[in-house]
């Protein structure tokens, strides 16, 4: 399939120079033999100028989101579909002639990714933050019946503090999946604050970091026999569903 035709497609988040997304997507377009199709960052420190850059910006198709601006870009979207609604979290924009449409694709990519790994025995799971991401996961876990508990710096209603974290929680809950940035390069060396010695080989623990490959809390998990798995496949397969979105 060949065309001359313009279709512009980015990624929107804050210090992203590392982006996964824009080499992704380019080396897709190279195989499908796409031409004038690009891939760039919309790199902002805020959202200030976000419809600026909207209105300057032509033949733009999709765009994906990423930390920090999942939440905060709604207000600006025409609408939401259902599941990017129910979530309250968007990581996918479509451009159509009725404006902007916010979907969900971090659903789709981290269920294919953790249910490889579920048997009988994890009934219950740790969500290591609680932003736009964990949000995504919470609503795979809802929709497989395991119930969560949210873990963050300060407790308040609906999650415990790394504190509140006793050794019986880590026991019980043997799904631990890591939502924060911490651990990502070049800050390799840092973990979300845990007690690794209550992880065992009956644990799962996944971390939606993908650079590096083995991030400190995998590793920690790995050394006790764990489950491990990082972020790569989910957003493959994010991706994939944001690229259907965008050409259906």
């Amino acid at each position: 399939m060949h065309t001359k035709k313009s279709n512009k497609y980015g990624l929107l988040g804050k210090d992203i120079s590392y982006s996964f997304s824009g080499n992704y997507f380019s080396k897709k377009f190279e195989q499908l033999n796409l031409e004038g199709y690009t891939y760039e960052n919309f790199d902002f420190q805020d959202l200030s100028n976000f419809n600026k850059v909207l209105d300057q910006t032509t033949d733009l198709k999709g765009m994906n989101v990423t930390i920090p601006y999942k939440e905060s870009v709604i207000p600006f979207l025409t609408k939401l579909d259902p599941t990017a609604a129910e979530i309250g979290a968007v990581n996918t924009i479509k451009f159509t002639k009725e404006g902007t449409v916010g979907y969900n694709t971090d659903v789709i990519g981290f269920r294919k990714a953790i249910e490889p790994l579920i048997s009988s025995e994890h009934k219950k799971a740790l969500i290591l933050g609680t932003g736009g991401a964990s949000k995504a996961v919470s609503h795979v876990f809802k929709s497989m019946g395991i119930p969560f508990l949210y873990v963050s710096r300060q407790s308040k209603e609906g999650q415990i503090s790394y504190k509140d974290l006793t050794k019986e929680l880590l026991q019980e809950h043997l799904i631990i999946v890591n939502c924060t940035p911490i651990g990502t390069f070049p800050e390799i060396d840092q973990k979300p604050d845990i007690d690794y010695s209550q992880i065992g080989a009956n644990h799962i623990a996944f971390d939606l970091i993908y650079n590096p490959e083995l991030t400190a809390f995998l590793n920690e998990a790995k050394l006790r026999g764990a489950k491990i798995k990082n972020g790569y496949e989910m957003l493959v397969g994010q991706a994939e569903a944001s690229w259907e979105i965008w050409n259906s």
